[in-house]
């Protein structure tokens, strides 16, 4: 009637070539890398930090645990710590609840 039928065009549509697909996703790579140097990679370095303080706890040590509780090392054992945190009072906590390795001399009450 009025309406007159549509048909799509059968001409092949110009190829992009390398350039045109890689300007496309050059924007999403950059921001991968950037995401990577300033969040994954830092995040990466803290965590082996941490493992390595973890490994190298020995007795003696004077800690802070995640909770805020701040303590002398008396015995390490595989997963667990047991701290000293006044004369006669020790506690045994994971070691991953191990965040800071306080210096020598922090905790002169103990």
């Amino acid at each position: 009637m009025f309406i007159s039928n549509a048909y799509a065009q059968t001409t092949a549509a110009a190829d992009p070539g390398l350039m045109g697909s890689l300007t496309t996703f050059l924007p999403l790579i950059l921001m991968f890398v950037v995401m990577y140097f300033l969040m994954i990679r830092p995040q990466q370095k803290r965590q082996r930090e941490l493992k390595a303080m973890m490994d190298a706890l020995t007795k003696g040590d004077e800690v802070a645990t995640a909770g805020g509780i701040l303590g002398r090392v008396v015995k390490v054992a595989d997963t667990t710590v047991t701290l000293e945190i006044a004369t006669g009072t020790e506690i045994v906590v994971q070691k991953n609840a191990v965040v800071t390795l306080l210096p020598k001399g922090t905790l002169k009450a103990l």
